[in-house]
């Protein structure tokens, strides 16, 4: 891609017969300023740990470049697709193919295996440029969001590049076409629509950034607008004096540095905010060679930074891997001066290589001006990449093949094992259930073909368990994923005494009066008022929901006057109201460090009274309405000093916080005697 890949003349490339007769002009300062960009991306991740706005002028280098290139296609005879989209194949498939398969053996290898199904998806969207719409999917899927950073995720970037390559061309052609047709100059045409996709793209980054920032962050159309920017510069011709332009270079280049630490770009992008790296790399384009020798070009066209430039593609590529496989190895969060160094160097080095052994010859071959050739070529890595994830998709199921624990299991007891006077009448040391690599899929199943909207609501979605008759009590499950959990455990429960359940849920927004993970939050002020609606309209039995919050080292346990508040309005109506206290979250992830270090390590459990108030906090509000009874199944979930991160041979926990279907399974008695008991039904 022009923004990264490093096979690719500067100024023009091949589109078409006609443009191998006109001269290129080559810019080498743009080579410094991509390789100036990679670096900030490179240094600001593995050291900072923060996103620099490299990737940014990446999108606009591209823009500028590509735009120069079909211009001059479109204004000559036309754009030959074959050979174009040859070319970006030839240059931009054999590299990122290659560190796909890395990728893959050092997974096996090197990473946990509840990571494994996370990466298999990730590394199929990133083979077929799509990468980007995987991320945005997750982002909006709350359920997603414990997802760790994979070790592709930086293709997102290369997926909407990809996607651009497609469409860009596509658009010049179609333009020029009607532009003909119309008897036009096409200039003006293309600068106008430009300009256009520019101002709406703007527009919907800013609007998206304001409303749902992760997933603005991915979207395709957040970014069109950084390249349409370069587009329009390629198409404006601009005269400036030297003193200027020598000035413009300067003050990009030292924008550009100080992008990531100034602005938090990771949290606001992209946005507004985008301007500020985007605008930096149209200041160095500008500014172009200036022949100064207080010109920042005299810099950006040294030979270390060209060669740097020339790596650039492969150095993205690799450089996330190694830094991942590296700090799971290792077992950090973070790493130190050293230990970069050593990431980085390693990083170059295999850059170089994939740049000189890989990219280079396929480049240099005839590949990329044989007729199919490229296509052929793509075809058939691209099929063996897909081919191995099915394959290794496919092992890792049977090998793991789970769906679900039957109840009374002697070999995994899951929470009883905690039951006063629970004896093992099986295997007390049996292999854990779930198996690790069906762990990020342990959810509590709802069937969606029982849900629907709410009547007269946005986004309230309903989902009703089916009964053999009409069912003798109706209970409500309200709340977070957090209370979603219990459906594991109230299903069979349900079955057993002809309940029917209605689940009204939504990730990261507990039934409250307030918004309480996110202040401000509208869309959850709206979701909790509307479900309150659902629920006085429906009037079931009982209301299983949440009664406390913060169950975390480091936070005080605390039941919010919002939930309180909810509870009276219920109570008003005459519901019932069954309140649990929240289960244990962890500042690390249980199972992984299982795999690490077994599961009695005490590295993996936390001290009960760092997590849980010896009383709880409910205890001390006075006006609890007396509708509602309070649920407590911490014991179940920790011994009388711990709670560790497995219990009766079953996991308890599938990430940091949410606790596995099989456990919450193996925990159905318990919940069902204590909604009996406090019912009396």
């Amino acid at each position: 891609m022009s923004g990264l890949a490093s096979g690719e003349r500067l100024a023009t490339g091949v589109v078409g017969p006609e443009d191998e007769a006109r001269p290129r002009r080559y810019r080498p300062e743009i080579q410094g300023l991509r390789a100036l960009a990679l670096t900030l991306v490179v240094v600001y991740h593995v050291w900072l740990g923060r996103v620099s706005g490299g990737v940014d002028v990446f999108f606009v280098v591209a823009g500028f470049l590509l735009t120069g290139q079909l211009t001059r296609a479109v204004e000559g005879r036309g754009i030959d697709f074959r050979p174009l989209w040859g070319r970006m194949i030839t240059r931009l498939f054999p590299a990122a193919l290659t560190v796909l398969f890395a990728v893959m053996v050092a997974t096996v290898v090197w990473l946990p295996q509840n990571r494994w199904l996370q990466t298999i998806r990730e590394i199929g969207a990133a083979a077929l440029y799509v990468e980007n719409w995987q991320l945005a999917t997750d982002s909006i899927d709350y359920y997603a969001q414990n997802n760790v950073a994979s070790v592709v995720q930086r293709f997102w970037s290369l997926s909407i590049q990809g996607q651009l390559y497609l469409a860009w061309p596509l658009l010049f052609g179609a333009l020029a076409f009607l532009v003909h047709r119309a008897g036009r100059r096409l200039r003006p045409a293309l600068l106008a629509v430009l300009l256009a996709v520019l101002t709406a793209s703007l527009a919907y980054s800013v609007w998206l950034t304001a409303v749902n920032q992760p997933l603005a962050y991915f979207h395709t159309l957040t970014r069109v607008w950084e390249f349409a920017l370069g587009g329009v510069l390629a198409l404006v011709p601009v005269s400036l004096p030297r003193r200027v332009r020598v000035a413009l270079g300067w003050a990009g280049v030292v924008a550009l540095v100080l992008c990531g630490l100034v602005i938090p770009v990771g949290g606001s992008f992209p946005g507004y905010l985008a301007l500020w790296p985007t605008l930096s790399a149209v200041a160095v384009i500008l500014a172009g060679n200036t022949g100064d020798r207080m010109g920042v070009d005299r810099f950006l066209v040294s030979r270390p930074l060209r060669y740097l430039g020339d790596l650039s593609y492969s150095l993205y590529l690799w450089h996330w891997p190694v830094l991942v496989f590296f700090l799971v190895v290792h077992d950090r969060a973070t790493v130190g001066p050293r230990a970069g160094a050593v990431i980085i160097v390693v990083s170059l080095a295999l850059a170089a290589l994939t740049h000189h052994l890989i990219e280079e010859p396929v480049r240099r071959s005839r590949l990329g001006v044989a007729r199919w050739a490229p296509y052929r070529l793509a075809a058939l890595t691209l099929a063996s990449v897909l081919l191995v994830l099915f394959s290794w998709h496919t092992l890792v199921l049977r090998a793991n093949d789970f769906s679900g624990i039957a109840q009374g299991d002697p070999d995994h007891p899951g929470a009883l094992a905690r039951a006063p006077g629970f004896e093992y009448s099986g295997i007390p040391d049996a292999s854990l259930l779930p198996p690790m690599v069906a762990l990020s899929n342990d959810w509590a199943g709802i069937d969606e073909r029982d849900c629907a909207l709410a009547p007269g609501t946005r986004a309230l979605r309903v989902c009703t368990s089916e009964t053999r008759t009409t069912p003798a009590k109706r209970i409500a499950v309200v709340g977070d994923s957090h209370i979603g959990q219990y459906v594991a455990a109230l299903a069979p429960i349900a079955e057993r005494h002809d309940w029917q359940l209605v689940i009204i849920t939504r990730g990261g927004c507990p039934y409250s009066t307030a918004s309480e993970l996110a202040p401000g939050d509208l869309d959850c002020l709206e979701w909790n008022d509307d479900a309150t609606a659902e629920i006085l309209r429906l009037r079931p039995d009982a209301v299983f929901t949440l009664a406390t919050r913060d169950v975390r080292v480091g936070r005080t346990e605390w039941t919010p006057p919002g939930f309180v508040e909810r509870w009276r309005e219920l109570d008003r109506a005459g519901i019932t109201v069954l309140a649990v206290r929240d289960n244990p979250r962890f500042g690390h992830s249980p199972p992984e460090c299982v795999l690490r270090d077994g599961a009695e390590s005490d590295r993996c459990a936390v001290p009960r009274g760092d997590i849980l108030a010896a009383d709880p906090p409910y205890d001390n509000i006075p006006d609890i309405p007396s509708n509602v009874s309070f649920l407590d199944f911490s014991d179940y979930f920790c011994t009388s000093l711990t709670c560790p991160p497995t219990i009766g041979n079953v996991l308890v926990y599938m990430d940091d916080n949410h606790v596995t279907a099989t456990f919450m399974t193996t925990l159905a008695p318990v919940v069902e005697d204590a909604i009996l008991d406090a019912t009396g039904w």
